[in-house]
């Protein structure tokens, strides 16, 4: 008798992966047995790039170049996103979803994180120290979520700074750089802080609330075990 195939415990909640655009796209790299795993390595070295795109916005002085800088940032860190979605769509069509596939997904996915937002504290208008604290941060709401998981809790996605959530403000932040004139641009400081570090300062505040809302959930749930 075969084995059930593996199936995922624990997904995200994501309403982009009911539409037909993404799941014809999961099924295309399922037929061409296109690893999970390496869609996961994949979004992570475009994490990579995302974050030296964003932070290479701080060593050009070419207004042009500087603005495809933060154009580049903001499509890198979405198709991070993009292969953190379809790595588990495309292991489920191709039921290959495996224990090692989630150990995949998680890596990969906390080394993006800290690059984009490191980076992102070192671009133009942001401020260094708030990117590491920020990126400390985004880890440790991971963390949380892992040992709340561990613990057997469910439902550990809310946020309101959970990664899709960093994402689109650091995303929100770039097109704001790349489009809008320059004396839209804030500043502030002697560190010229702008958008940027107004977008770090809201993931560092917003994931001090996910990580304390995520605490409490993992508490209520052992509270109930007795």
């Amino acid at each position: 008798m075969a084995a059930e195939p593996y199936q995922p415990t624990d997904r995200r909640p994501l309403a982009s992966r009911e539409r037909k655009v993404w799941q014809r796209l999961a099924a295309a790299l399922a037929a061409r047995n296109v690893s999970p795993n390496f869609i996961s390595m994949a979004g992570m070295v475009i994490g990579v790039v995302g974050g030296c795109l964003l932070a290479a916005t701080r060593l050009v002085q070419d207004e042009l170049a500087q603005r495809l800088l933060w154009f580049g940032g903001a499509a890198a860190v979405q198709l991070r996103l993009l292969a953190n979605m379809l790595d588990g769509m495309v292991a489920i069509e191709s039921q290959k979803a495996s224990r090692l596939g989630e150990l995949y997904n998680e890596l990969p996915d906390r080394v993006s994180d800290i690059a984009i937002i490191v980076g992102a504290g070192y671009a133009n208008g942001a401020m260094p120290v708030l990117g590491y604290i920020a990126a400390t941060i985004a880890v440790l709401t991971a963390y949380v979520r892992a040992v709340g998981k561990a613990a057997g809790a469910s439902d550990l996605f809310l946020g309101p700074m959970a990664k899709p959530q960093r994402m689109f403000t650091l995303t929100v932040v770039s097109i704001v750089m790349a489009v809008s004139p320059e004396r839209w641009q804030p500043c502030w400081t002697r560190a010229h802080a702008s958008w940027p570090a107004i977008g770090l300062a809201l993931i560092v505040l917003g994931g001090l609330i996910t990580i304390f809302r995520r605490l409490n959930r993992i508490v209520v749930h052992l509270r109930t075990l007795g």
